[in-house]
């Protein structure tokens, strides 16, 4: 099962894809024009790993707090991913594991799984 990770909510886009047999990950400049390209940023970025958007099975996406702008552009193309290619998603916010001592974007999908975050909902919290 391939799972990718996007935290567009803080200072840096961060992208992370979980294979079976590795873990990638990478940075980019948190800026407008990225936000207006981010679909074309995940796609190098698979494309990088030989993988396509075809290939994952789930996405968990960063809800905040954070950055209205990215927020709302990373909620726009997962949902996009999810009409198009039926990837189900799904929506954490760092409150959810503050009381985890080795938080870590590896350990993200199985951190979702223990504390029953629900597939396909959204429920952003924005830094004013």
């Amino acid at each position: 099962m391939n799972k990718l990770i996007i935290d567009i909510a803080n200072e840096k886009i961060f992208l992370m894809v979980i294979t079976n047999l590795s873990i990638y990950n990478i940075t980019h400049e948190n800026t407008k024009n990225n936000y207006e390209k981010l679909t074309i940023i995940i796609d190098d970025f698979l494309l990088s790993k030989n993988l396509k958007i075809a290939n994952i099975n789930a996405i968990y996406i960063n809800m905040g707090p954070g950055s209205f702008a990215g927020i709302r552009n990373s909620i726009s193309v997962v949902k996009a991913f999810n009409i198009v290619k039926n990837i189900d998603y799904y929506c954490y916010n760092l409150d959810d594991f503050k009381d985890e001592k080795d938080l870590s974007y590896e350990n993200i999908p199985d951190l979702c799984k223990k504390y029953k975050i629900k597939k396909n909902l959204i429920n952003p919290i924005y830094i004013s």
